[in-house]
């Protein structure tokens, strides 16, 4: 019984795979687009998230600033939530809702890219995140599930929304990760040339 209910997340995560794979190719294209442009101009990629999303944010920055799956040059990236002084500073309700736009305007620049992942899309902290990024002129990337919640009327044309159409919530990290690795391995690609694939 246990081993049958294990079996069926390895399959509910591969059919969702399989679903969203075509409907997410081209935002993940246009975030990747976004990403170089960023980095080739010198600019950073500023990364937020609550909960599993955080350790996506710092998964990513890390990935970025270290390597992805090959060795080069260091690209500018930041996880905001791993700040713990910040976190941890004054903890109210009012400061919790504004850390991330706190950040935001004082690290962010136009020609920077706030990497914004959400579950719901509906954290406060992670909407006021998205203002500010506006108010700084950079562009959003923004990740969520669901029905893309709040995050979705906040994107301007300019934003890329990567969208994972699904309700539960480990289906929607497994699917955003994967969507970073995607875009870590695109930026490689295209900044040191295809590589090939080993076993």
């Amino acid at each position: 019984m246990l081993e049958q209910r294990i079996e069926q997340h390895f399959i509910d995560s591969a059919d969702l795979k399989y679903q969203v794979a075509q409907i997410l190719s081209k935002p993940i294209a246009a975030a990747v687009q976004a990403l170089l442009a960023c980095v080739t101009g010198g600019a950073k990629v500023l990364a937020c998230g609550n909960g599993g999303c955080a350790a996506l944010a710092q998964h990513f920055a890390t990935s970025f600033v270290g390597r992805f799956e090959r060795e080069r040059p260091e690209l500018a990236a930041l996880a905001l939530a791993a700040d713990s002084t910040m976190l941890a500073g004054e903890p109210t309700e009012q400061s919790f809702s504004t850390m991330f736009a706190r950040q935001v305007r004082a690290l962010g620049n136009s020609g920077d890219v706030l990497l914004v992942m959400s579950i719901t899309g509906n954290c406060a902290n992670l909407q006021q995140a998205i203002e500010a990024a506006h108010e700084r002129e950079m562009v959003v990337v923004g990740l969520s599930g669901r029905d893309g919640g709040q995050m979705a009327h906040l994107m301007r044309d300019t934003d890329i929304h990567i969208h994972v159409p699904h309700e539960r919530s480990a289906r929607i990290l497994e699917i955003q990760m994967l969507a970073l690795h995607c875009m870590c391995d695109a930026v490689d690609a295209q900044l040191l040339g295809e590589q090939e694939e080993t076993a």
